[in-house]
């Protein structure tokens, strides 16, 4: 008779870094309800990272090789060898969802909500769109398929090895980081997830916090260079460019040894505030972005949204720019900033 409870669970979720991040607490649940399963993660190379040594977590599965998908064929090859008998795809397509069925998976957890739901054999009916719970909730939903309690969601808590505690030291002696000094990290790019909060905004607040004895970096991923350039030259050179932190994992540690972390609604924030580090978060006034499903999941943050009623390019109607998030100002930035370090009540970490 064929067992009930699944023995080797895979869990899907081939998109971006914040979205990895906040399908870490899956790995929680699973584990807490099935503590001799085999727990995997299929995942892109780039984010791999971010999920190896994350307790709980018993193997990761490449959907890429060197930045390049692996053909059809071949990942139905790996995942037929790897005999999974449940999977729950995280966040759906089409591909994912025909590979999952072709490579004979028995339970195949997914949206109802697609045209080709059918593949999966059982169904979440939830639109994520709608923005009415957290996105680690959404993720956590799929799993009642398999029995679980997914009630109150665990926090994420990234394991930094010591090697990379060892790395970030390097960065801060590279940087010229001084012991005891309160170290910012702003990141004004989004990769496109998000409306964005201006340069000028940006190198207004890295002046401020300059201003009030604060070292000022200006973080970006790959392609946003530029971006970080014009930040730093439109402050008066007030920021140092933090652009060369390719491993994730590597960045988590920095990310942990700093005292703040302000950006736009993207994957590096939900790094800083998965290490422990306070958050700004700064999010456009659309649903399907709201903080109700992409804010961090910390208790040390402060999340601005603009009124989208006083945007004078859309006046409350459908977003067609950025020009709402200009209303959000630099100096209650700054306010917050100071709030939010004032309430650590701790040294300034250094040298992490």
């Amino acid at each position: 008779m064929e067992s009930h409870t699944p023995e080797n669970i895979l869990i899907v979720r081939t998109d971006r870094i914040g979205d990895v991040v906040l399908s870490l607490p899956m790995v929680s649940v699973l584990r807490a309800s099935f503590p001799t399963a085999q727990l995997s993660m299929l995942l892109r190379s780039y984010t791999k990272p971010l999920a190896e040594g994350y307790h709980g977590l018993d193997r990761i599965v490449l959907y890429d090789d060197l930045g390049i998908e692996k053909s059809l064929g071949r990942m139905i090859g790996e995942l037929r060898s790897e005999k999974f008998d449940a999977v729950v795809v995280s966040y759906p397509t089409f591909r994912l969802a025909a590979l999952m069925y072709l490579a004979r998976i028995p339970r195949r957890i997914g949206t109802g909500y697609r045209w080709y739901s059918f593949l999966f054999n059982k169904r979440v009916y939830e639109h994520r769109k709608t923005a009415e719970k957290h996105e680690a909730e959404y993720n956590l939903s799929l799993l009642k398929s398999l029995g679980c309690n997914v009630s109150p969601v665990p926090t994420i808590s990234l394991p930094i090895s010591n090697e990379d505690e060892e790395g970030a030291k390097e960065i801060r002696v590279a940087l010229n980081l001084q012991k005891g000094e309160r170290v910012a990290v702003l990141h004004p790019g989004s990769g496109g997830s998000a409306r964005d909060w201006g340069v000028d905004n940006f190198a207004e607040l890295t002046r401020l916090l300059s201003n009030d004895n604060f070292q000022v970096l200006i973080s970006g991923g790959p392609g946003e260079s530029t971006l970080v350039d014009q930040v730093v030259r439109r402050s008066g050179n007030k920021g140092i460019p933090l652009t060369n932190i390719r491993n994730l994992k590597l960045l988590a540690a920095f990310l942990k040894s700093v005292d703040i972390f302000i950006s736009n609604s993207t994957g590096p924030l939900h790094i800083a505030a998965a290490v422990g580090t306070p958050v700004i978060g700064l999010y456009p006034p659309i649903l399907a972005c709201s903080p109700v499903r992409w804010g961090p999941l910390t208790s040390k943050n402060r999340v601005f949204v603009p009124n989208a009623n006083e945007c004078p390019r859309c006046k409350g109607g459908a977003c067609e720019g950025n020009e709402c998030m200009d209303l959000i100002t630099p100096k209650e930035v700054f306010a917050a900033v100071k709030g939010l370090v004032a309430a650590r009540n701790v040294q300034p970490k250094v040298g992490v």
